[in-house]
């Protein structure tokens, strides 16, 4: 215990020392400051302790002595609240707040302390402070608001009274409880008089620290103007409790100071929680209120609520329940809508609310929700019809409490968590367990209601799993298996099996179409009926698991669709065959073929008719008209009905669009398939009339003809094989031994050979060479499943990139664009993003007739406070210099110029060449402006500054200076009117003038002094006499000279001698531009410098022509909230943080800084440093230490970096509402700043609408740990709640208690958080949850707690990995004004927003990722949404309609692991309930990426996992089976559609590599050749071309290449190809291909989805050889490996007529993924080929290889732990299976190779594989005695010793005796390895798939040693290429080029980044 002291006052110190410091200016202030922030939540939960201490800290400086008494009652408090110091951290709270104390008493000079009088002492401080702060005005102002209800803009510094008020409050708080003891006469009663007058009157002193989140409901604010507004007045008094509602009980306590409401009858009846109903009245009353704004603002003095309002509240927030009824016909809880009035339809929002608000993870249980509402709005019903409310039967516990939590939610919760903990952490079978879906679709049945009300707890809906029992799913059981692609999407897989069939028929028919053709066609008809009775087949297989539970009519149409598939396929089957025989008879009688037409057609028209009433949108609704039983229960036997995926179907012409869209894609594959996929066609010689194909099975000859290869091509190759003679096979065939006579084009084959399934019965019944024709035609087969995404991939690029044209992308790609279109800038931003309101301020605007230069001006007066407040961001965020932001800023255009004033860096040097022309003029005056005017800016700059000119002398000078002015200016106008300029005026003396000026105005931009008022005069007599004597023509010189009034005047020395210095803020603007606009010399097209400046500057000029909805007012806007979840990612680097180094001397601020070097000088100059300034030098100054926190910050994937991104949001609602003047009486806005924004940020009525209609809220999961723990994420939390007013912070609070058995209960809080006024948390809400929330995937549980405390009518979601802009802000309205668009059937639910990916310039791998993931969040997106109408959620920036969502489970779904991807099944669930994703592209929010390879892999391992797991979700199930056919395919090849084929895609690779394998074994490669001694080329020539054009990623790059010719242009497009093609980003493609195909294949197969940690920070540092080894072994190493085997073989055994070139050309690709798969991770790794580096990771690996694991001990530090980490996802028996199946293909090696060796000849006896295995084990035993254990004796040792030594003998000599006298050869040697390696790797596969077994023979450890050797010589296979290149340094400088090109492009050190900060020395 004594160190535990010891620790704490050390501790406190470090606290004081801190506190002083930061009072003294030295450090940053934190919240929670000192012992303040340490108070544990279980004192300052029922205790003002907090307040307490913060108090004493504030009154430290100005009163010691009253901060120690503080201090003291606060610790009194704390040891009366917890005696023991049971409570978690109350004994070191208590330790610490003493250590305090103590040194508050050592301060004092050693007086004594007379603590009798503290009481006095603290009432005589409570005096002072109350007087000097003035409480009584406060309080008289707040009367008068309450009486008069308005606001007063008189009462600035809000927060400081806030402050103020607070302290008052801990005073009174201690002088309470010290007013116990105190004398009772004397200032006890004082002290009881004053208590007793605060808590009798309203005061702000009793209310204003009341908390509350954006309306203060309790009593009015007078720091909150949002109270004043008439639309918040009428939706209070909305709600407000009326005599017509029951009486409440006496015993009802109304919280605050406010009206009874309606809440407070909702809570007594039903027993919600106080928070909840805090929270739920917030949210109706601004939900009420700003429904009202939208139709008008009420304008009564006391305002009202609209009928029409709250009928739009009413039926959207009760629309899912509204359709729940109608689905089930049970009766609405209201007759009608009429019938109710509004009160009662608040009543029923409000519950509704209520409900949601307390439901936690019921909330995931939309219709569950709509059973719990219908109830209680039945009893609510009945209580309301009554005079005196009672509490309600359901909610009521025994003890006549009330809990709606207890009574309703609990028990649901209690059997979700029950379910939730069967799943095993994820590792559990989905069908073993009961899912959120699950328990949601028990609500889709009437039977539903057997649930009964109150619930009975002994239902099967709450019935608790048993421990060996399950409980049974509801309608769909996710069995893991492949069969679900098929199952739900069958149409597509047997449209494509169709097509194919029906195209091979034709082309065995030699494309002839006659009637033997046509019947062979329709034998598609059969395996029409048979694939669909599969399909059938399995949908009773699986819903194994549901039969139990499931509605007796989804099991009924189960087995009807089994019965009748199975009897029509087998009737139409039948048939056919008739119909074949009667073909094979010759018979006239065509009986059978007229009964076949008859069926067919029959069959054919009735799907027809039903899929064109259910599928077709003109006809749906007929179909939705009829109840006829007949035509109703086809409808139901062809699609099963569900309350979700009704009315999936899109208008007509959207419908064309996607049928159009789909048939050009059709026609393309399809004669591709028939024509092209083979690439090539030789014409074929004959040799004696036979035809012949040589080895590769290949067409061959000489003369190359224009014939196309395809199926047609493949159909001579098979019949010559069929017909080739029996050939002799190289080893012991087991398959194609049988064979017949050769087959020609008459007899049985001349009908059967044209059908495709009848085709492979036959090969597969007579094995003639079956296995040849197969490994001819399966590459074929599989490319044409998968090429089809090929050519989706190409018409959607050229599609998106033709719609991107017509939406006006790409049209200002460079800054140049921005500057010759600047002037179209002001029309279009006024046109598009200002409100018509502020427009209407402008009464020139509705003038048809006005002048288009007033029209011009009055647009730039509108622009200009927007683009400045743009132009002031970026300074802020140091993308540009101060001098930029002079040079961009746009003047405000509101003075008496009568022309627009341009901002200058257009107008930079046009003066100076303005002047040049007019020096080289020898013409007109007309040809002279005709010059200047080529250059329209020049042409402002010219008139500017002549303007100019007048109005700065005109002010300066008075009398005689004054009329000279005049006389001048006269004199020229009419020179320019009689075009006689250059006559009037002396050209060539212009430059001499501005010299003159330009030294004037350069004297008046400085403060004025009286040297300088003295020079200024004699710099405008210089000005006059240059004018009048030089400039001026003779004869008007002459005039001045001569005019009496000026000579007299200049004789008397009064001319110019005095000037007006300017004073009014006018004139110094136009004096301060003009001599800008004179001396400026930058050119344009460097401003401004920073890339991304220039980026988002080009796409906010292009986004203003592009079609974007009208802006409505502020105060009329859609309300919103962004919402983002965070749990404990980077928040703010710490000092430290930036200044750790990695191995090479690289920190993080040294990164940043050689990276951006312009915004490190950009930021130094901000804070008033020069560029010298050394890191040191910052962190001595704790304010400029913070800034450099925050810059680094900013430019990382950090929480700050996105909350300061979307506060931007309110910042442009201030800007806008301000700039609207909607004047309610709060703001004093007078004509002067009628166009100003200056001080928006500090008007309360701004601030107050832009909180009314936005809300932010993050979600930090364990923001309560952190705090506890004081961890640093916790206090930079608590930073960013400080600088952000209106940042909110939900999170999980848990409370334990310790029973009186010593066990621990935990009670969960979902909380939400604000900065108070001392910047300490302020807790607003407090809402309990029955239990742990997280029982899903952890995200989406995460937004579920927080999601009740967002607001509004939509909710973006944004990850915490993004950015903001305020250019892009200032759209946000317009963008939300899509919801009330025309978006086809249905309005938007959900609203897709484009991104850019910020991280994209750090390194080409980074920049690779960023155009992939650019190319599908527009190009892709923009098709999908429109004309496929398949957008789905992919992820944040979305925007949700927040009502539709919460009322229908949320903006995500959370069971666990099936919903890993839980962003996507949001998209799927809004279009199953009939909502409408859209698409936007004019406004953009930031998005990090991964940037580093690890981090890329893991990301796309999520993702692919993630697509895995939707395979086998009922909502991919469902969509597969009710979107129309066309959408169908949209959808398939848009989401798992695209893994399939990713997958499929290295399956090729496969099949055909294994393909060429069997024939090189089998010999037929050459005894074929032999036979036919033809050679040439052949199909499969093309197929391995087109599988190699698909693997390298041309044609998926092709959106990627529209993209950049749509937005960079195409020259630029080219360039930025070819620069990744030689930054290996085909490696880089081509490496991601395997990391989508293995995870996903996985987890189809074994499950295994998980979220994966990718890390967002900047990966400049070196990745380890052992931790890429361990990432990518089984992912890619393997497989790598297994296809360069395959390839050894191919040329080892293979026959190549070609020779090398042949080989070369065929196995190019297959060798470049080897080379990708294996080297990637090591190519793009930083410092992967220096030579330390390398040696370091060799010592590394193989101590990571050697060392044993054990308990505890992680993958990453043991080579055994990582081995047992690998093998975790085999977990079930299914999958057991198919890992040995999988694995058998390894044995195929040693089969072949054991016959090709010399030794064994031409013996194919089956012995000699045995005698194989003889070797094996021989060679597995020798290994075992060399590597057996020596933990023995020393005698076994040594003889251990000796039988090694003897063995190694041995085998040396039975080798070189076995070469010597036997046929055994050296090469022999080399094969027998080959063959064995693949073997014993089949054999640690089977070994680890069946490791019980093989655990109980005792054969584990050596199966472990096996595996170790077998990684070891993997690793040393990649190894030593990496160890060669790394001697040579020329490949380490050319990989850290390769790898930073961009950054190196940009002229950035990225060789002084990678050689480190300092010298590299070897220690």
């Amino acid at each position: 215990m004594a160190r535990v002291y010891d620790n704490w006052e050390r501790l406190v110190r470090a606290t004081l020392k801190r506190e002083q410091l930061r009072t003294s200016g030295q450090g940053h202030e934190r919240a929670p400051s000192g012992i303040a922030g340490a108070v544990p939540s279980s004192l300052g939960k029922v205790s003002n302790i907090d307040l307490i201490l913060q108090a004493a800290d504030e009154i430290q400086a100005e009163d010691a002595n009253v901060s120690r008494i503080l201090c003291e009652q606060a610790y009194s408090m704390a040891q009366n609240l917890d005696p023991t110091s049971d409570g978690r951290g109350v004994l070191q709270f208590k330790t610490g707040l003493m250590s305090v104390i103590k040194q508050k008493l050592a301060k004092r000079d050693g007086g004594q302390i007379d603590r009798n009088r503290d009481i006095e002492y603290l009432w005589e401080f409570y005096q002072r402070y109350k007087r000097r702060h003035h409480l009584e005005d406060i309080q008289r102002e707040e009367e008068r608001m309450r009486e008069s209800g308005t606001f007063s803009a008189n009462f600035g510094g809000y927060n400081e009274m806030k402050k103020t008020i607070a302290i008052l409050r801990a005073l009174i708080e201690v002088m309470e409880l010290l007013s116990k003891d105190a004398d009772p006469h004397g200032v006890g009663r004082q002290i009881t008089e004053e208590l007793r007058r605060i808590k009798s009157t309203d005061t702000a002193l009793s209310r204003e620290l009341t908390a509350y989140n954006i309306v203060p409901l309790g009593a009015p604010s007078i720091t909150n103007a949002i109270g004043v507004f008439p639309e918040i007045r009428g939706a209070m008094s909305a709600i407000r409790y009326t005599e017509q509602f029951p009486r409440l009980p006496a015993k009802v306590e109304i919280s605050g100071q406010r009206d009874a409401d309606m809440f407070d009858l909702l809570e007594f009846v039903f027993g919600f929680q106080k928070d909840n109903v805090r929270n739920q009245r917030e949210n109706v009353v601004l939900t009420i209120a700003n429904a009202q704004s939208r139709l008008g603002i009420p304008a009564q003095a006391d305002p009202k609520i609209d009928e029409k309002a709250i009928n739009e509240v009413f039926l959207k927030v009760l629309d899912n329940y509204i359709k729940w009824c109608k689905y089930l016909r049970k009766r609405l809880v209201w007759n009608s809508l009429q019938a109710i009035n509004r009160d009662r339809k608040l009543f029923l929002v409000s519950l509704y609310f209520l409900i949601w608000g307390e439901a936690a993870n019921v909330r995931f249980l939309p219709e569950c929700i709509c059973y719990i509402f219908h109830h209680m709005a039945k009893e609510l019903d009945a209580i309301l019809d009554h005079g005196e409310a009672i509490p309600a039967p359901s909610c009521t516990i025994g003890n006549d409490s009330v809990s709606f939590l207890d009574q309703i939610v609990y028990p649901i919760y209690e059997t979700l968590a029950a379910e939730a903990a069967r799943n095993n952490n994820g590792k559990a079978a989905h069908s073993a367990w009961r899912n959120y879906d699950d328990f949601n679709e028990y609500f889709w049945s009437p039977a539903c209601f057997d649930l009964g009300w109150p619930m009975r707890r002994d239902s099967t809906f709450l019935l608790k799993p048993k421990k060996w029992k399950r409980t049974g799913k509801s309608t769909f059981v996710e069995h893991r298996t492949f069969l679900h692609l098929y199952r739900s999407f069958h149409r597509l897989w047997i449209f494509l099996a169709l097509m194919f069939q029906g195209l091979a028929i034709i082309a065995f028919n030699d494309g002839k179409i006659n009637s033997d053709t046509v019947k062979s066609v329709l034998s598609i008809g059969p395996a029409f009926a048979i694939m669909n009775f599969v399909e059938s087949s399995l949908d009773v297989l699986l819903m194994f698991g549901a039969y139990t539970t499931a509605r007796g009519m989804a099991i009924s149409r189960l087995v009807i669709r089994f019965f009748w598939f199975g009897l029509s396929s087998v009737a139409v089957t039948y048939i056919y065959v008739k119909v074949l025989q009667e073909r094979n008879d010759k018979s006239n009688d065509s009986f059978y073929f007229r009964i076949y037409i008859l069926v067919l057609g029959v069959y054919a028209a009735l799907r027809l008719v039903l899929a064109l009433l259910l599928k077709f949108p003109a006809c749906h609704k007929l179909s939705e008209m009829s109840d006829q039983s007949f035509f109703q229960f086809f409808k139901w036997i062809y699609e099963e009905r569900y309350f979700v995926g009704r009315g999936l179907y899109e208008g007509m012409s959207d419908y064309l669009r996607s049928v159009l869209f789909w048939v050009v894609i059709f026609t393309c594959k399809f004669l591709f398939t028939y024509f092209l996929q083979a690439r090539l066609c030789f014409s074929i010689p004959k040799k004696n009339g036979i035809f012949f194909v040589d080895e590769e099975l290949r067409y061959c000859g000489v003369e190359l003809n224009s014939q196309s290869l395809g199926i047609k091509p493949l159909v001579e190759p098979t019949r010559i094989i069929v017909k080739l003679p029996a050939v002799q096979y190289a080893w012991h065939d087991l398959v194609s031994k049988m064979n017949i006579g050769l087959l020609g084009k008459d007899g049985f084959f001349r009908w059967i050979s044209d059908i495709l399934v009848l085709i492979l019965s036959f090969f597969i019944l007579y094995n003639k060479n079956v296995l040849t024709i197969a490994s001819l035609w399966a590459p074929v087969v599989a490319i044409y499943l998968m090429d089809i995404h090929i050519w989706y991939t190409l018409l959607s690029a050229i599609i998106g990139g033709v719609m991107g044209a017509r939406s006006r992308l790409g049209e200002i790609r460079s800054i140049e664009m921005v500057h010759k279109r600047f002037e179209s800038f002001p029309e279009a931003f006024v046109k598009n993003l200002v409100s018509q309101s502020q427009k209407q301020r402008f009464p020139s605007n509705s003038e048809p007739s006005q002048d288009s230069q007033v029209l011009n001006k009055t647009n730039a007066t509108i622009f200009s406070p927007f683009w400045n407040e743009i132009i002031k961001s970026l300074r802020e965020e140091d993308f540009i210099s101060n001098r930029e932001k002079d040079l961009l800023s746009i003047p405000s255009n509101t003075g008496s110029l009568r022309l627009v004033q341009w901002p200058l860096f257009l107008l930079s040097s046009k003066i100076l060449l303005a002047i040049d022309l007019a020096l080289d003029c020898k013409d007109t005056q007309a040809d002279l402006w005709s010059r200047v005017c080529r250059d329209e800016y020049m042409a402002y700059a010219v008139q500017e500054c002549y303007y100019s000119i007048e109005k700065i002398l005109y002010s300066l000078v008075e009398g005689e200076g004054r009329l000279w002015v005049e006389r001048i200016y006269r004199e020229i106008n009419n020179s320019i009117m009689e075009g006689s300029l250059v006559v009037t005026l002396n050209l060539a003396k212009l430059p001499a003038v501005l010299r003159k000026f330009t030294a004037l105005t350069g004297l008046l931009i400085r403060p004025e002094t009286d040297v300088l008022a003295k020079g200024a005069a004699k710099a405008v007599f210089d000005v006059y006499e240059a004018v009048t004597h030089d400039l001026l023509s003779p004869d008007l010189r002459e005039q001045l000279d001569t005019w009496s009034l000026l000579a007299k005047a200049r004789n008397e020395g009064r001319l110019f001698s005095r000037i007006r210095w300017p004073s009014d803020p006018e004139t110094k603007d136009l004096v301060k531009r003009l001599y800008l606009l004179l001396t400026v010399k930058d050119s344009a097209a460097n401003i401004p410098k920073n890339l991304e400046a220039r980026r988002r500057l080009e796409f906010f000029t292009n986004s203003l022509f592009m079609d974007i909805p009208s802006a409505k007012p502020v105060s009329e806007m859609v309300p919103f909230s962004v919402f983002t979840p965070y749990y404990s990612e980077t928040v703010l680097y710490s000092s430290s943080e930036l200044r750790v180094e990695n191995e090479d001397g690289i920190s993080v601020l040294f990164y940043l800084q050689k990276i951006f070097p312009d915004e490190w000088d950009n930021f130094l100059e901000r804070i008033g440093r020069d560029q010298s300034t050394g890191d040191a030098e910052l962190q001595e100054n704790s304010s400029d230490a913070l800034e450099l926190r925050f810059w680094v910050s900013y430019r990382g994937q950090t929480l700050a970096r996105t909350v300061r991104g979307m506060m931007y949001y309110r910042k442009a609602l201030m800007l806008q509402s301000y700039l609207e003047r909607r004047s309610l009486g709060v703001d004093d806005y007078s004509q002067v700043d009628a166009f100003s924004s200056q001080d928006f940020e500090s008007s309360l009525e701004s601030r107050a609408q832009a909180d009314l209609k936005f809300t932010y809220v993050v979600s930090c999961q364990i923001y309560g740990q952190q705090k506890q723990r004081r961890a640093p994420e916790a206090a930079d939390i608590s930073l960013l709640l400080q600088r952000n007013e209106a940042l909110r912070v939900a999170y999980i609070h848990v409370e334990e208690t310790a029973t009186a058995e010593g066990q621990i209960l935990k009670e969960f809080y979902s909380k939400l958080v604000k900065a108070d006024m001392r910047g300490t948390d302020q807790e607003i809400y407090s809402i309990k949850l029955p239990g742990d929330p997280k029982l899903g995937e952890g995200k989406p549980e995460n937004q579920n707690h927080a999601i009740v405390f967002t607001r509004g009518e939509a909710v973006q979601t944004i990850d915490m990995n993004q950015d903001n802009y305020l250019e892009e802000a200032m759209k946000m309205r317009n963008l939300l004004e899509e919801f009330h668009k025309n978006h086809g059937l249905r309005p938007p639910s959900i609203l897709g927003v484009r991104e850019h990916v910020f991280t994209g310039s750090v390194s080409s791998l980074a920049w690779f990722m960023s155009n992939q993931e650019t190319s599908f969040v527009t190009l892709a997106q923009r098709v999908l949404a429109f004309p496929l109408k398949v957008r789905m959620h992919y992820g944040h920036p979305d925007v949700f309609d927040r009502i539709f969502h919460i009322t229908r489970g949320g903006i995500s779904k959370a069971s666990r692991v099936i919903n890993i991807s839980e962003d996507i099944f949001a998209g799927f669930n809004s279009t199953l309930r009939q909502g409408n994703i859209t698409h936007h592209e004019y406004i953009q929010v930031g998005k990090g990426r991964d940037v580093g390879l690890n981090q890329i892999a893991l990301f796309e391992g999520k993702v692919a996992g993630g697509n895995g797991e939707q395979v086998l979700s009922r909502d991919v199930y469902r969509l597969g089976q009710l979107l129309d056919f066309f959408r169908m395919f949209s959808f398939f090849y848009t989401t798992v559609g695209y893994y399939v084929c990713t997958m499929m895609t290295v399956l090729i690779v496969y099949i055909f590599l294994y393909g060429r394998a069997y024939l090189a074994f089998s010999g037929l490669d050459r005894a074929i050749a032999k036979e036919a001694k033809i050679s040439g080329n052949t199909a499969l020539d093309a197929v391995l071309n087109a599988q190699f054009l698909v693997q390298i990623g041309i044609f998926t790059a092709v959106p990627m290449i529209m993209g950049f010719i749509l937005e960079l242009g195409l020259l630029k497009a080219v360039f930025s190809f070819i620069t990744m093609q030689l930054q290996l980003c085909s490696v880089f493609f081509t490496f991601s291909l395997g990391t989508r195909t293995h995870y996903f294949g996985r987890t189809i197969l074994h499950g295994g989805a998980k979220y994966r940690a990718t890390g967002r920070g900047f990966v400049v540092r070196h990745i380890k050889f052992a931790d890429n080894y361990r990432l990518y072994s089984r992912s890619h190493f393997v497989k790598a490996l297994e296809v360069a085997l395959l390839l050894i073989v191919y040329i080892a055994y293979g026959y190549a007529d070609g020779g090398a070139v042949s080989y070369i050309l065929l196995t190019l690709s297959s060798w470049f993924l080897v080379i990708s798969w294996l080297f990637a991770p090591y190519i793009f790794n930083p410092s992967g080929f220096e030579w330390q580096k390398t040696v370091e990771d060799f010592d590394d690996w193989t101590s990571w290889l050697l060392y044993k694991g054990g308990v505890g001990v992680k993958g990453e530090n043991s080579w055994e732990s990582w081995w047992d980490e690998e093998q975790m996802h085999i977990q079930t028996l299914r999958g057991r299976i198919l890992e040995t199946i999988l694995s058998l293909r390894f044995f195929l090696f040693q089969y072949g190779i054991v016959y090709k060796l010399h030794l064994t000849g031409k013996d194919t006896s089956l012995a000699i594989y045995g005698f194989s295995w003889v070797v094996l084990i021989t060679v597995v035993m020798i290994f075992k005695v060399f590597t057996l254990s020596q933990k023995k004796s020393a005698k076994f040792q040594l003889f251990m010793r000796f039988t090694q030594g003897v063995t190694s003998m041995g085998l040396v000599a039975a080798i070189v005796l076995l070469v010597i006298f036997t046929r055994l050869s050296i090469a022999d040697l080399f094969a027998s390895i080959l063959a064995i390696i693949p073997t014993g790797w089949a054999i640690i596969c089977l070994a680890i798939t069946w490791k019980s077994i093989v655990r109980s023979l005792g054969l584990w450890d050596s199966v472990r040693e096996f595996a170790r050797m077998y990684d070891a010589g993997m690793g040393m296979l990649i190894f030593a290429p990496i160890a060669f290149l790394s001697w040579f340094p020329f490949i380490s400088t050319f990989q850290s080029r390769l790898l930073f090109n961009q950054a190196f492009s940009r002229g950035l050190e990225i060789s002084l980044i990678l050689a480190g900060n300092k010298a590299n020395v070897d220690v």
